[in-house]
């Protein structure tokens, strides 16, 4: 039987764990009233949703799609406006499309956005010039003001977060069902860089072989082919911020168990995957697809355990490994995990994120992310997945639409002098558009390459 039938598991059965990562607040009372507050508005997504993209990401695991899965570090407050939003959704766009034509592949579409307002730190506090405050976990917990009043965590901000992942959500909806993703005119897709970037005609060049393609289909039929006009498009956070996930999680009609129906896609970050912990036993009793991030300090016999209890039936679909080991310590660490879930015979979608292992700080103070890293991670991901006999069923990117820059190189060259000009990063440095539809086509490439 599933988690979510044991009577031992409830929404809330994850106190009883050790907690890592939560925020003290400090009026319990607050927190109780944000708390009934949240249980009693409408939920973000739908259970035939999650149970859709069950299916699509099933269909990962077997080599029939590939997950594209990308958006902001961190949301925040002030950037839910259309023109942030439009723009994500149009590098998302982009990036799937170079997928779709370069893998011949459907691919499944997940945002990191709608919800990824909470982030896990290394430290619980920060000092600047000698004083020292609780750290920025986010929008949905604090402010990053450097402010003793800023840094106290506030649960009205959970309610909050909750209304701006509406808000994005519904713009989204409206933006796909509106035809924003028409295959018959992806030069709506265009941001203000496709007609100067090193990659724009290489882009336009695929943007054209598309457009033909869909016209020869639609001669042959003799009308417009069906769902041509729009895309499936899903969301995922780390769902981090365990008494917000909580009042999510519920029961519907006509379906047995429970969802979180605060996203699509929720996942476990590498800092709290202990597995006897609060995140673990919350994550084994919901039926949304799951993910777990994977380090490098993650030993094989570790990796099985959390099968063992996230998927202890073997459900297609249900749990992915998302491994981000970085680029000088992935071809070591990475095929003993690939070796022991093969042997184990355990169905499991690989994903790579090659963003969070290679994080640095340059010599001017930036935190920063190396493009050559990046795409090396990437690289040997694929070589090492084809040399275990396993398959790697996706990517996950921090990525943004906006001109930013905050990660070296790419094929503007960006050294550590640009990173002043444009970056506008709270937490972690993302992807600019070009970079990432630059990662778009390397993945074509070698995939293309392992494929020869």
């Amino acid at each position: 039987m599933p988690a979510s039938a044991d009577a031992a598991w409830a929404p809330d059965s994850w106190r009883s764990r050790p907690a890592l990562q939560l925020p003290h607040y400090p009026d319990a009372e607050a927190l109780a009233s944000a708390q009934d507050e949240l249980r009693n508005l409408p939920p973000l997504v739908t259970s035939w949703e999650i149970l859709a993209l069950k299916r699509q990401l099933a269909e990962a695991q077997a080599g029939e799609r590939f997950v594209l899965q990308g958006g902001d570090c961190a949301e925040s407050f002030a950037e839910c406006n259309s023109s942030v939003i439009s723009n994500r959704l149009k590098v998302l766009l982009q990036m799937s499309l170079v997928l779709v034509h370069g893998l011949k592949l459907p691919v499944v579409r997940v945002g990191r956005f709608a919800g990824q307002y909470a982030k896990p730190r290394s430290a619980d506090t920060e000092t600047i010039d000698g004083v020292t405050l609780p750290c920025y976990r986010g929008d949905m917990v604090n402010a990053p003001a450097f402010t003793e009043a800023a840094r106290i965590p506030d649960p009205r901000r959970m309610v909050r977060a909750h209304a701006r992942s509406a808000m994005t959500m519904n713009f989204v909806r409206a933006l796909i069902d509106g035809g924003f993703a028409d295959l018959h005119h992806p030069e709506y897709w265009d941001l203000a860089w496709v007609g100067h970037a090193p990659l724009a005609h290489e882009y336009q060049r695929m943007v054209g072989a598309i457009g033909d393609a869909v016209r020869f289909m639609e001669t042959l039929a003799g009308g417009q082919v069906h769902n041509i006009n729009r895309v499936d498009f899903y969301t995922s956070h780390e769902a981090l911020l365990l008494p917000y996930e909580e009042t999510q999680t519920r029961q519907v009609p006509r379906q047995h168990g429970w969802f979180n129906l605060s996203t699509h896609y929720p996942w476990i970050g590498m800092r709290t995957a202990a597995l006897e912990g609060a995140h673990l036993e919350y994550f084994r009793g919901i039926r949304n697809p799951i993910a777990v991030k994977v380090g490098p300090s993650v030993a094989p016999d570790q990796l099985l355990r959390l099968i063992d209890v996230l998927n202890p039936d073997d459900e297609p679909g249900r749990l992915a490994f998302i491994h981000r080991m970085s680029a000088g310590s992935i071809a070591s660490k990475l095929p003993p995990l690939l070796d022991a879930v093969k042997r184990d015979g355990r169905r499991i979608l690989w994903i790579c994120d090659p963003m969070h292992g290679n994080t640095e700080s340059t010599s001017n103070g930036y935190k920063t992310r190396r493009f050559d890293n990046i795409r090396s991670e990437l690289e040997q991901a694929f070589d090492l997945h084809a040399a275990a006999g396993t398959r790697l069923g996706g990517v996950h990117l921090e990525l943004t639409g906006e001109n930013v820059t905050e990660c070296l190189g790419g094929a503007r060259e960006l050294t550590e002098l640009d990173l002043k000009r444009a970056y506008r990063t709270t937490v972690d440095p993302r992807l600019n558009y070009e970079q990432a539809l630059e990662i778009a086509m390397l993945i074509v490439r070698k995939r293309g390459q392992i494929a020869g």
